[in-house]
């Protein structure tokens, strides 16, 4: 094991004897997180800070096109505050994150400065997507169901902490929607959870590979063969992955 991941292993189980202290106040951690929308982030002082994240999520914040990781590069920086609040008060469950989101590891100012930096980052413009066989059916769907609440093209409302869906992994759409469906997603909308019931599978995989299929604006957008050289001397190592799938944002 390299020296970066002994580091993420310490820093791991020490957030984890944190967690566990904190476990008895989720709405007072929710509170504390949420405070963070109100700060001026320093997004030079968020490329340090993002150095704990990138070895699960990777320097570009890309995610992976099997879904195991979600794009979080360009996402709204108060949706990415929102559900850091969320996993931190329990409300979203995700047990590899949950000891990261610890303010007495992360303070209310780094929660700040991290959201901005990954919110600046340019998207990829090569996400998973589906097999591309119903898009016309999708496109239907969407337009009825989901357009009034996530944008005509789903980029997200910023005052009500919709996320931003353009250029997701078809992948991790398909799991969240499942999650949210039934009920492992805590935090999304009541109004979503039981619309999502009433889906039958075509619509879901149609919907979600119309979402995964639109892109965001230009400016968003990296570069052909863009990597981020803010961390030049970044190597991958075969024990980012945690056990647990669906881990991430």
């Amino acid at each position: 094991m390299d020296h970066r991941s002994i580091y993420i292993a310490i820093l791991f189980f020490a957030a984890n004897l944190f967690g566990l202290a904190n476990a008895e106040n989720p709405q007072r951690a929710a509170e504390e997180v949420e405070r963070a929308i109100e700060l001026t982030p320093d997004i030079e002082n968020g490329k340090e800070v993002y150095r704990v994240c990138l070895v699960c999520h990777q320097p570009e914040g890309w995610g992976s096109i099997s879904g195991y990781y979600p794009q979080i590069a360009g996402q709204l920086r108060k949706v990415i505050i929102k559900q850091l609040a969320d996993i931190r008060a329990r409300n979203r469950d995700n047990p590899t994150m949950l000891p990261f989101t610890m303010l007495e590891l992360l303070s209310l100012q780094e929660i700040a400065d991290v959201s901005a930096y990954i919110a600046n980052l340019p998207m990829t413009r090569n996400n998973g997507v589906g097999s591309g066989s119903d898009l016309k059916h999708g496109e239907a769907i969407y337009k009825e169901h989901c357009a009034e609440c996530h944008g005509k093209r789903a980029e997200g409302i910023v005052d009500e902490n919709i996320p931003l869906l353009q250029g997701q992994h078809y992948q991790y759409l398909m799991r969240q929607f499942r999650w949210i469906r039934d009920g492992r997603r805590r935090n999304a909308d009541k109004k979503m959870v039981k619309q999502s019931q009433s889906f039958p599978s075509r619509d879901v995989s149609a919907v979600m590979d119309y979402i995964s299929r639109l892109k965001p604006v230009e400016e968003k957008l990296a570069p052909k063969n863009w990597r981020n050289r803010d961390f030049p001397r970044y190597r991958p190592s075969r024990y980012q992955h945690p056990s647990a799938p669906g881990s991430g944002m």
